[in-house]
């Protein structure tokens, strides 16, 4: 199994966290781990209510928001936990997560 990768806060990029918050289902996914104070499982944030998002997609959004520096994930047994970073980001781009994130609540 392959090593999961994170970047360091000095690696965040603002082109990656706009590229990985552009996708609607991948910005309310990081806004449900952003919104709770516990790691989040992948199979807890798979269902929106209107369908169940596929593993391998929900797999690929995943891959996106841990490659931006937006989550952290870590594999527990069969499961994968993610946490939110949003503090880490906070200090490299103030305001920018929380700027997308209101925009996406107003619709």
């Amino acid at each position: 199994m392959r090593p999961l990768v994170h970047p360091s806060p000095d690696d965040f990029r603002p082109e990656a966290i706009l590229h990985a918050l552009a996708d609607p289902e991948r910005a309310r996914l990081f806004a449900g781990i952003a919104g709770v104070d516990c790691v989040q499982r992948c199979s807890a944030l798979a269902d929106t209510g209107e369908r169940v998002i596929p593993k391998s997609s929900l797999s690929q959004h995943f891959k996106i928001l841990r490659d931006a520096g937006l989550i952290r994930s870590e594999r527990v047994g069969v499961d994968m936990r993610n946490s939110s970073r949003c503090a880490e980001v906070e200090a490299r781009f103030p305001g920018l997560v929380t700027a997308i994130l209101a925009a996406y609540q107003r619709g």
